[in-house]
């Protein structure tokens, strides 16, 4: 498996609420923070879009985009007016067909919007997210037609609850869509930074599956190094500028990953887990994980359980 499928898996992209929005004369909205990753796509017109603190871009139609650092956000058909509450606007704007209608005073063009967010069960989404910008945007003429289209075009269909079978099948869809942006995004970067970027870096991205595939093998930076045809001291250095830590510093990162999500989701022994992540006894990953996490492994599973049972208590 490849390092990026690998971290999409365990990360379990769980969700797209995807809504349709319509908007026409000048209006400005300010949605609240949010968690892991918004995105959208505008299908008509023009529209403004910027995090706190930062300067709009102008979104054009076919255009796609992805908010990355939870920050609050603005969306606008003119930056200039003053916002009003995002999420009050949108749902008490929304129809029985599931789009809200925003109609404001004022001329411009009608503005058409499909958005939503994708969810992560795990959270471990700082592997994925670290290092991307607050703001991507992807204009029409980085997609085309392709497959991310096609993709997103499935997901706006779903974006009615009015539609039987709608949840499973923007939970089913949403792992793609993001596998999709996140290809468009590294085509249209020459060079992209962080853990992301390495991927596309032939020799380090073959170093970064290589763990992920077999993350229970004796790795030292020799071995990997010799995995991709380096020399040690190249690949180090490469390693740390590409991914921003040193090969095993991400190894084991990777690997306390590997043991969280398996602590709260299944009921392997310490051993099974320990061998599975490549430590040789239950001991040495309990010393490693209490360094890591800052509590015993079988603490960190009760405390999860513990979790879990209030969270479906209260559905």
């Amino acid at each position: 498996m490849d390092a990026l499928s690998d971290v999409l898996s365990t990360l379990r992209v769980s969700s797209a609420l995807s809504s349709r929005f319509e908007g026409q004369g000048a209006w400005a909205l300010r949605f609240p923070a949010y968690k892991h990753i918004k995105f959208g796509s505008v299908l008509s017109g023009q529209v403004y879009l910027w995090p706190d603190g930062d300067a709009p871009i102008r979104l054009e139609e076919g255009d796609f985009y992805l908010l990355t650092d939870g920050r609050p956000f603005h969306v606008a058909s003119d930056p200039a007016c003053r916002p009003g509450d995002g999420v009050s606007t949108v749902r008490s704007r929304r129809g029985a067909d599931g789009i809200a209608r925003h109609y404001c005073d004022g001329e411009g063009v009608a503005v058409g919007m499909t958005s939503g967010r994708f969810t992560f069960e795990n959270d471990v989404s700082d592997v994925l997210l670290r290092h991307l910008p607050p703001l991507i945007h992807l204009r029409a003429s980085n997609v085309g037609s392709g497959a991310l289209a096609h993709v997103l075009s499935l997901l706006r269909l779903e974006s009615s609850d009015l539609h039987i079978g709608g949840e499973v099948a923007r939970s089913s869809l949403a792992a793609l869509a993001l596998v999709h942006l996140l290809r468009a995004y590294l085509g249209k970067s020459s060079e992209p930074a962080g853990w992301l970027g390495a991927l596309s870096d032939a020799k380090i991205g073959k170093a970064l599956s290589a763990m992920h595939e077999a993350p229970d093998k004796r790795w030292t930076v020799d071995s990997l190094a010799r995995t991709v045809a380096m020399s040690r001291t190249a690949f180090a250095n490469r390693f740390r500028e590409r991914v921003g830590e040193t090969p095993l510093e991400y190894l084991n990162r990777w690997r306390m990953v590997l043991a969280r999500t398996a602590l709260k989701d299944t009921d392997e022994s310490l051993t099974e887990i320990a061998t599975k992540i490549g430590y040789l006894s239950d001991t040495a990953f309990s010393i490693a994980f209490k360094r890591n996490a800052g509590v015993s492994p079988g603490r960190f599973r009760s405390t999860a359980k513990g979790q879990a049972i209030h969270r479906a208590a209260d559905l």
